[in-house]
């Protein structure tokens, strides 16, 4: 069995080869070749374009993350499948209730070291802070991850709405409420947070923009884990710069470093802002996550070699 891992995962090539064992060829490749068929049992890679995917001579090409964007599904050719996976669902969840506990109590307002001069003045003038405690949060997306968020939000006692396509009645110990995603505009002047966790695609492509953000009320905070397209790129500055929206937390950008070539990570200098926490895409980025991806995409690999069905199929090519 030959497994190609391609482009930014290359470098855990190690990792699976010694997960499969024997009778298995791992092979790390820096990027696709630029002509010519792509020719292996398995193919690893986060992003495959049109012409790369109508060279693939795979019988399984495996997302090594949750985000299928980037790939070409439907110039793949007859007889390939597609599969991803989770398992970071756990971190986003943390690094999210981080960020929600982080804006309600405000422990940025205080010098990282207390010394003599900074005790003094700041025990002087110290305000009381906010509590998650009876707070809403509205999760945009409720799957692998927006249900650990709720999760842990409730945990701190706060109400969850949880906002879905279909707005079907879930679990009452996840949500307080389901609403359809068609009503989101009445939910939203309701809310102090609003989490974002939904996939990319044409009915999400901007679907919060300068009239949903003006809903949500003063102090409220945005937290953006999907994807940044989801959020319309200039009314997300523009609303944070004049201060209709308290504060972000995006680990999700709009523009991203491709080789060498260093960009901003938005046309508008969000990043700049102070009222904006901006992290590298890293709220999945933990050893375990590793750990879980790659002990899941080698199950897959042995199914496959097995003949049995394999998981987290989400496109198939007759």
């Amino acid at each position: 069995m030959h497994t190609q891992i391609v482009g930014l995962h290359a470098p855990n090539a190690p990792r699976l080869r010694e997960l499969l064992g024997p009778g298995h060829e791992v092979e790390a490749l820096q990027g696709f070749p630029a002509s010519g068929p792509i020719q292996a049992d398995v193919v690893i890679s986060n992003s495959v374009s049109a012409d790369e995917a109508a060279r693939l001579r795979c019988r399984l090409l495996h997302v090594p993350g949750a985000g299928s964007e980037q790939i070409a599904c439907p110039a793949l050719p007859s007889g390939t499948t597609v599969c991803n996976v989770h398992g970071h669902e756990v971190p986003i969840a943390e690094f999210t209730l981080h960020a929600v506990l982080e804006h309600f109590l405000q422990l940025w307002q205080y010098p990282a070291r207390l010394d003599a001069a900074a005790w003094a003045e700041a025990y002087a003038s110290r305000a009381q802070h906010d509590e998650a405690d009876g707070k809403t949060v509205a999760i945009l997306g409720f799957g692998h991850i927006g249900q650990e968020i709720a999760r842990r939000a409730r945990a701190f006692g706060m109400h969850v709405i949880a906002v879905t396509r279909s707005g079907k009645q879930g679990s009452a110990e996840l949500a307080d409420a389901y609403v359809p995603v068609s009503t989101l505009d009445d939910v939203l002047p309701r809310v102090h947070c609003l989490v974002l966790c939904c996939p990319l695609d044409d009915s999400t492509r901007g679907l919060i923009g300068a009239r949903q953000l003006a809903l949500l009320p003063a102090r409220s905070l945005l937290v953006n884990v999907a994807r940044a397209e989801v959020v319309d790129e200039q009314a997300l500055y523009e609303a944070l710069r004049d201060k209709p929206l308290a504060r972000a937390v995006l680990d999700v950008w709009y523009q991203y470093p491709k080789k060498d070539q260093a960009v901003n990570p938005s046309r508008w200098p969000l990043h700049e802002l102070p009222n904006v926490r901006a992290t590298p895409h890293i709220s999945a980025m933990t050893p375990a996550l590793l750990d879980r991806r790659y002990r899941f995409m080698a199950q897959n690999i042995e199914r496959l070699q097995q003949g049995q069905p394999l998981l987290n199929v989400i496109y198939r090519v007759p």
